[in-house]
């Protein structure tokens, strides 16, 4: 019996865990630690090294804690669609008080932490953002507009800025030129997935782009965003912020965002929607890995 809980826990355990949308939440604290890494000019001292970890650990607290109470409000629309009915909360495996509870000592972990050991700034800038995508994003935005995903995108962009004030204890131009480029990247990939999971918004009843406006229009809008994000993402060049070595990966990643979008604008397929998708997480991986390294070499 006694193994028997054992397994039970870990299994309550890994719902929690999934709450928090592991995969999610890592792509939240790369991009938070690279706006930690620019901010702080040569190689980080020990100190900074502590802070930087201290301040990763308190976003992804709160970030968890958004994403899990993002799960409660949307149990019902998560268990109309495919490829979110396996979560806990939708399957009704957890109560909405113990999710809540949950998300609750996340947050106030995350927050203290963030107040007592890296600053007041970066905590009251990760709580707003909590407050952005949980409430103002979730609950309203999502529901009411097909246009939440830009509107809402602001919540998802600020990890970098995060990062920045943590380090340098303020939020410069360099933050806001990275929230900038985060903010343009997320239309066409959130698109690009809504395309291809159009039947799954559409059984759940939410207004997302594809839907309210049907599949070519989205394609075109996927594709004109391409075209602003690259001028975006060559803004740490013009500011001076990165050399050559960034803006030749910035042109040829981006350049090939716009490929993509424009062959899917021209010839749609769900595979190639896919493929889109797929890219856009290596563009904006690869894009701030490159920013990172010229920050370091060049």
């Amino acid at each position: 019996m006694s193994g028997d809980r054992a397994v039970a826990r870990m299994s309550v355990l890994r719902q929690f865990h999934a709450l928090t949308k592991p995969r999610v939440i890592q792509l939240i604290v790369f991009c938070a630690l690279i706006g930690m890494l620019l901010a702080v000019p040569g190689v980080p001292s020990w100190t900074e090294v502590r802070l930087a970890l201290l301040a990763c650990a308190g976003i992804w607290l709160v970030a968890g804690a958004a994403a899990a109470f993002n799960c409660i409000v949307e149990k019902g629309i998560d268990a109309r669609m495919k490829r979110t009915a396996w979560r806990a909360t939708a399957r009704g495996e957890l109560a909405d008080w113990q999710t809540l509870l949950f998300s609750a000592v996340l947050c106030a972990g995350g927050s203290v932490l963030l107040y007592v050991w890296v600053n007041p700034l970066t905590m009251w800038l990760t709580f707003a953002t909590f407050i952005g995508y949980a409430v103002v994003y979730t609950v309203i935005l999502k529901p009411l507009t097909p246009q939440n995903i830009v509107i809402g995108g602001a919540s998802g962009a600020m990890p970098p800025v995060l990062g920045w004030a943590a380090m340098a204890g303020d939020v410069g131009p360099e933050a806001l030129i990275l929230f900038l480029i985060v903010f343009l990247w997320t239309p066409p990939h959130f698109w690009a997935l809504a395309l291809y999971r159009v039947d799954d918004y559409r059984k759940s009843g939410l207004p997302m782009l594809p839907v309210t406006h049907g599949n070519e229009f989205t394609r075109l809008m996927v594709f004109l965003y391409t075209l602003i994000l690259l001028a975006a993402c060559l803004m740490p060049y013009v500011y001076g912020m990165s050399s050559w070595f960034y803006l030749i990966a910035a042109l040829a990643l981006s350049g090939t965002f716009c490929l993509y979008g424009f062959y899917l604008w021209r010839d749609y397929s769900d595979e190639l929607a896919r493929k889109t998708f797929r890219f856009s997480l290596l563009h904006l991986s690869a894009l701030f890995a490159a920013l990172l390294l010229d920050h370091y070499i060049f």
